[in-house]
């Protein structure tokens, strides 16, 4: 295997095995999340507090961290090493500026990595792109909307400081 299917990956070369690691990752990740929904987003938001009122503190931050390498994994193989973490990091940090429920957040970065995924496959096919990098590219462009009109974006930030100033 060269350096460069290590570092961006093959989504379209990907084999039988690969996508069936892959399905039984995201149902294994998708069972947990079911399960131990409350104590993750307690475990992410405040590990302390979680800590401090069950026994599950540390089960679930094992958990946490056992479904975050299981993902990277499955994305290894798809993205490679670093468009993997790209791709988990940038439709979460997207959501977070149109909403601050943690529910709506959730749900809108799946969304907008399905979304993400769809729309670099297209430039990818159309324009002859790479591609995990196309991938890369739409989602950075999602974010990218996000920072700049999303409802906690640069420019509603900017409106709301001028009217407390007049």
């Amino acid at each position: 295997v060269d350096l460069m299917h290590i570092l961006f990956g093959s989504v379209l070369g990907l084999n039988n095995e690969a996508l069936f690691l892959i399905v039984l990752i995201t149902a294994l990740s998708l069972t947990f999340l079911g399960i131990f929904w409350r104590a993750l987003v307690a475990e992410c938001l405040d590990p302390l507090f979680l800590r401090s009122v069950s026994r599950l503190g540390l089960p679930v931050h094992f958990l946490f961290l056992s479904l975050v390498v299981m993902n990277l994994v499955a994305g290894f193989l798809a993205l490679g090493t670093l468009l993997a973490v790209g791709l988990m990091i940038l439709p979460a940090a997207a959501a977070r500026f149109w909403t601050s429920r943690i529910e709506m957040m959730c749900l809108l970065a799946v969304i907008i990595g399905l979304v993400s995924c769809y729309v670099g496959l297209l430039l990818s096919f159309h324009a002859s792109f790479p591609t995990g990098p196309a991938v890369i590219l739409s989602t950075g462009l999602v974010y990218f909307i996000s920072i700049t009109f999303g409802e906690r974006g640069l420019i509603r930030n900017r409106r709301q400081t001028q009217h407390r100033v007049a």
